[in-house]
């Protein structure tokens, strides 16, 4: 049965909604918006990045490998769509790679060398409150329509209020807390990537579906999972073994 842009929709928001609850996994959850971003809007890749105590970005969810690597490069360039969406608060929309050079130079370059001619960046906000900003990627010509620019920044609304529902105003410690328990498990879930990776002879986007898979086949965190791997605990020996690569595609998420 054909699933409609509505109801997956709603099932974005069913899924902010189960944020409400105690230890949600925020690495996952917003790996998950980033993946509605690609299914729900007229874009190819998707990434998220959060600030720590200190409101300096860090590249925390991403849909591709190759956004995640775009934003990290954004990131050491100090220039780019979402550092300009995060500082300022206003959304980048329709940026043509290829007219930006002058003010992006750099992230402009290795954008379009990733193949991608067009950016998007959309803060994380609640009212005043900035904490990070969406990067949304397209490899095709045209421009991001009105619709999907609304239902962009829903998604990224909702992402804010998923984690900042966890507390209050006044709770900001926790905030930066968990924020940066969030940044510290991304470094983790990176090396069990490579681990995964290199001991399976496969792809770092397959060595990242199997261990989202594995983590909710196994109801285990992300987070908690990835430090197995990358420890090489008992826990994780059926996970290193390695199936025949035709398997490993089988258990990545089928593109809408």
């Amino acid at each position: 049965m054909t699933v409609t842009r509505e109801e997956q929709l709603i099932e974005a928001f069913v899924e902010a909604a189960d944020t409400l609850v105690d230890e949600f996994d925020v690495i996952e959850f917003l790996h998950t918006v980033a993946g509605r971003c690609v299914q729900l809007l007229d874009v190819d890749a998707a990434g998220l990045m959060l600030a720590d105590q200190y409101g300096q970005l860090h590249a925390t969810a991403a849909s591709t490998e190759s956004a995640r690597l775009l934003e990290l490069f954004e990131l050491q360039a100090d220039a780019g769509p979402c550092m300009d969406a995060f500082r300022s608060g206003s959304q980048v929309i329709n940026a043509d790679l290829a007219a930006s050079q002058e003010r992006w130079p750099r992230f402009a370059d290795a954008a379009q060398a990733t193949g991608f001619v067009s950016v998007h960046a959309l803060p994380m906000r609640l009212r005043a409150t900035i904490i990070g900003a969406l990067n949304l990627f397209v490899a095709r010509p045209g421009t991001l329509s009105d619709a999907d620019v609304r239902t962009g920044q829903a998604l990224a609304d909702v992402a804010t209020i998923g984690i900042l529902a966890q507390r209050s105003v006044q709770q900001a410690e926790l905030l930066a807390t968990q924020l940066q328990q969030a940044l510290n498990s991304r470094i983790t879930i990176e090396q069990a990537k490579g681990v995964l990776a290199e001991r399976r002879r496969i792809t770092v986007d397959e060595a990242f579906a199997l261990l989202r898979a594995y983590s909710r086949d196994h109801n285990l965190h992300l987070s908690d999972l990835a430090r197995q791997v990358a420890d090489g605990t008992s826990t994780a020996t059926e996970l290193l073994s390695r199936p025949p690569r035709d398997e490993v595609r089988a258990r990545q998420p089928e593109p809408n």
